[in-house]
């Protein structure tokens, strides 16, 4: 596969890059972790989710006796802010195989008061046992090379502070799933784009949550503007996934009563299908 043309000459190595570093938490206590959601991974003042999913995954591959995620589940409850907050980890269910956990994630209001952001169910595996027996029909994405498509650096300059996570991807976006951006949204309701950390870390199973839900929303093709906050996302982690560029392929079919559905597809250098996803996403209508 071509190299994202994007790509820093000095690459940063999985387990040190701003990534790892945003996503590190400080153990309290026994299942119970501190952290600093860092301002680096916002969207006008919001947390992005995929990187909230990353920071509790991380946290379950800690409390788990497995570390790698095979399946997660996610629901937002209130949109989470740069700054302290507290996770807090239950063992389900412990197999030779499997595991099974949850998470929330807390912050404090302005009246000192408890609030739970997120909260998670999950089961965990270990990967490299996976056999190799592959069965699909699925096919990878096919999208122009990343020196036919487009990112945020190809477009005006954006307010300051309005989406401060741009900053730490490479995007490239098929240009067919660009017309929003230019005022002719397509109504498709479609997203291809070459993916990975600006600073040209290559992805693992954690950089994957973040993957499935980094990208503009589908809403912007179909015609709408405005923020989509996510109700509930699930992701399924397939395999490890091969370095160099991701092609992430997101697809919304039906959007019916002010909410809808994003299927993401994540695939590897390799042609490799490594991680899929669904969720729920309320949109603003008028």
């Amino acid at each position: 596969m071509p190299e994202a043309a994007s790509a820093p000459a000095v690459r940063a190595a999985i387990g040190d890059s701003e990534f790892d570093r945003d996503t590190a938490l400080t153990p309290r206590a026994p299942g119970v972790y501190d952290i600093d959601l860092s301002a680096g991974w916002t969207i006008i003042n919001a947390v992005n989710g995929g990187y909230l999913l990353a920071v509790l995954g991380r946290a379950l591959a800690d409390a788990l006796p497995h570390s790698d995620p095979f399946t997660i589940s996610a629901h937002y409850l209130t949109a989470s802010q740069p700054g302290p907050a507290v996770v807090r980890t239950d063992v389900v269910r412990t197999g030779r195989t499997l595991s099974t956990g949850q998470a929330s994630l807390f912050q404090y209001d302005e009246q000192g008061r408890e609030v739970e952001r997120i909260r998670v169910l999950a089961s965990y595996g270990d990967l490299d046992a996976l056999p190799d027996d592959v069965r699909t029909t699925a096919q990878p994405p096919v999208i122009p090379s990343p020196d036919q498509c487009f990112g945020p650096q190809d477009g005006p300059a954006p307010v300051s502070g309005s989406s401060a996570i741009a900053d730490r991807l490479m995007i490239k976006i098929d240009p067919s799933t660009l017309g929003w951006a230019l005022g002719a949204p397509s109504g498709k309701g479609e997203m291809r784009v070459w993916f990975g950390l600006a600073d040209g870390r290559d992805a693992d199973p954690f950089s994957l949550l973040l993957a499935v839900d980094a990208l503009p929303p589908t809403a912007f093709e179909i015609g709408l503007k405005g923020w989509v906050p996510t109700v509930e996302l699930t992701v399924h982690v397939r395999c490890r996934p091969a370095p160099g560029p991701l092609r992430v392929s997101i697809t919304t079919r039906n959007l019916a009563g002010g909410f809808l559905e994003e299927d993401a597809e994540v695939w590897d250098s390799a042609d490799r299908l490594v991680a899929q996803s669904r969720q729920l996403a309320r949109v603003r209508l008028g």
